[in-house]
């Protein structure tokens, strides 16, 4: 077997990794949302990343228009009807699911996402 070749391989370690902006809808950015996704090939937040919001930050609310999984890496992540997920939490959001997040002190989330989401 073949050695990998060294463009074909990309690793960050999370504890120094450059976290990017969030691009909103509207093309503006919102520095309280960042993430690291590795795969250039899938648009900014889908597929497997790591997504991170500063503390009192809440999301756009939105639609899933495919599955969403997540790992709460640390920090807590409320849903708009009040259910508080803490670190160690993995979680499924169905294709459908409606909603948006707040957090009080910041997280850092794990993601797994098929699809773009779509504004409500």
């Amino acid at each position: 077997m073949k050695p990998v070749n060294k463009d074909d391989r990309v690793v960050v370690n999370i504890a120094n990794a450059t976290f990017k902006p969030w691009a909103l809808e509207d093309g503006s950015v919102d520095n309280s949302q960042s993430l690291v996704q590795l795969n250039d090939k899938k648009p900014a937040g889908v597929g497997f990343h790591l997504y991170r919001m500063a503390p009192g930050t809440t999301t756009t609310a939105h639609r899933h228009t495919g599955d969403e999984e997540f790992y709460v890496l640390e920090g807590d992540l409320t849903d708009n009807d009040g259910y508080e997920y803490k670190p160690g939490d993995l979680v499924l959001m169905k294709e459908g699911t409606e909603h948006n997040s707040t957090t009080r002190n910041g997280c850092t989330l794990l993601v797994h996402i098929e699809t773009e989401e779509a504004p409500v």
